[in-house]
């Protein structure tokens, strides 16, 4: 069956997934914290809208900015087409973003202003854009102590660990290896089109 550990997160979800709040998933790499986030998706009131995975730590930080906030055309080399980022994309749904800490300051600031004031600007100007999402972080690295180091905001910590979510690593929970590779096999086939 099921290990206790992942017993007590599957309350812990299920408790969660209604609640309004921003949620910081902690865990090694590996541990499963994509799986918790789609698990805190599905089972919450925007569940219908969709769930949009940003890692932060493969997006370049110089397009980071127009990838989540979206651009206008022309506004930079490459800006063929009007972009709505995936702040927008997100419409009311969940933006999960993968390694939070990775983000710039510069980065980190703009999320702090989107998440305090629910409005975004694109890059190259024109209105702010209203926005209503939930936010649900992931981090590898301790963020309280990116904060001691200089490296991570404090108030955007804040805001963003309105919940701290602690996964155990499987080595811990040998019991939950089947259903995460469930969880994998059927998201890998289904973006190939294949069977599982």
């Amino acid at each position: 069956g099921m290990s206790r550990a992942l017993q007590n997160l599957r309350r812990q979800v299920l408790d969660l997934a209604a609640l309004p709040v921003n949620v910081l998933i902690r865990g090694e790499t590996g541990s499963g914290k994509e799986v918790v986030a789609h698990a805190l998706h599905e089972r919450s009131p925007r569940a219908k809208a969709p769930f949009i995975r940003v890692n932060c730590a493969a997006i370049p930080p110089a397009l980071m900015e127009s990838e989540l906030f979206g651009h206008k055309k022309g506004s930079f080399t490459g800006a063929n087409a009007d972009h709505p980022g995936l702040f927008v994309t997100a419409g009311q749904g969940t933006l999960f973003l993968d390694e939070v800490g990775d983000m710039s300051p510069r980065m980190q600031a703009k999320l702090l202003r989107a998440l305090q004031e629910r409005v975004i600007d694109r890059v190259g100007g024109g209105a702010s854009v209203k926005v209503d999402i939930r936010v649900l972080a992931t981090s590898n690295r301790n963020l309280a102590e990116e904060v001691r180091k200089g490296t991570f905001r404090e108030d955007l910590l804040f805001r963003l660990n309105v919940v701290n979510l602690k996964i155990p690593p499987l080595r811990e929970r040998p019991a939950d290896i089947l259903e995460l590779a469930q969880h994998f096999v059927k998201k890998y086939a289904e973006a190939n089109g294949v069977p599982m």
